[in-house]
């Protein structure tokens, strides 16, 4: 096994760290990593805010809902889908583009950019001894979000991620058996066979919780994801998004 891969199969998300903030030389390399990341037709739909002013950061963890790790970390990066470049590029070669920049296809571009170069970031910190954690809950209160990083329209914070030296290891969480993520040639049609993983599954996560807690919990992933999917957080989000212009058509 190679380090790339030891690095990739030890990761975990950090959720203490030291408030000790990261160099210039680190927060470019990650960056760049980033930016390395492949992407849709050359595309690059995705902008990275570094957030280095305290009481922005403070006020992103109130937003977040109160995650003290978005305010005391090394380096708070946001990361955005981003179409407005490429309207400003139409603009530029006077060409048509909004129909474009506003049908789902473009959307999903965009979010997919945006993912695969956050990935590259936080696997080039994970190899470089820093702990990282990605942050959904920033699209908690987006209209507040997107004013406080004035962020223009066709731009979208799509998650943050907290990067600094750990203060504490966690244990890792199971990950779902491959039998259940990787099917051959078709997707596995037969749920009893399905069921029958998840089942398998649930007892190693309600023993993983169990020893991780000395007993005081044993949930079972399946019902914690049936909570999840329950509770419908977030309900605003299609119309959020519409108006900011994109998955229109």
């Amino acid at each position: 096994m190679n380090q790339i891969i030891e690095t990739l199969l030890a990761h975990r998300s950090i959720r203490k760290l030291q408030d000790k903030p990261l160099t210039k030389e680190q927060i470019e390399l990650i960056v760049t990593s980033a930016q390395a990341a492949s992407t849709s037709s050359y595309v690059q739909a995705y902008s990275i805010i570094g957030i280095t002013d305290p009481a922005k950061k403070k006020k992103l963890a109130e937003l977040s809902g109160n995650q003290s790790y978005v305010e005391k970390n090394g380096h708070f990066f946001v990361f955005c889908g981003d179409l407005h470049r490429h309207e400003m590029a139409g603009a530029m070669e006077n060409k048509e583009v909004v129909d474009s920049i506003e049908s789902t296809e473009k959307f999903m571009v965009m979010l997919i950019d945006a993912a695969l170069a956050a990935q590259n970031a936080a696997i080039a910190a994970e190899s470089l001894g820093l702990g990282i954690c990605y942050i959904g809950g920033i699209r908690n209160q987006l209209d507040e979000v997107c004013e406080l990083l004035k962020t223009p329209k066709r731009v979208i914070p799509l998650f943050g991620m907290a990067v600094g030296y750990p203060e504490k290891l966690t244990d890792q969480k199971p990950r779902l058996p491959l039998a259940n993520i990787y099917h051959e040639n078709e997707y596995e049609q037969d749920e009893a066979v399905y069921q029958q993983q998840l089942e398998e599954y649930n007892k190693v996560i309600s023993r993983y919780y169990h020893e991780r807690t000395k007993g005081k919990r044993e949930d079972t992933w399946t019902c914690q994801m049936a909570g999840t999917f329950e509770k419908q957080s977030r309900m605003y989000m299609h119309e959020f998004i519409n108006k900011h212009g994109l998955n229109l058509k």
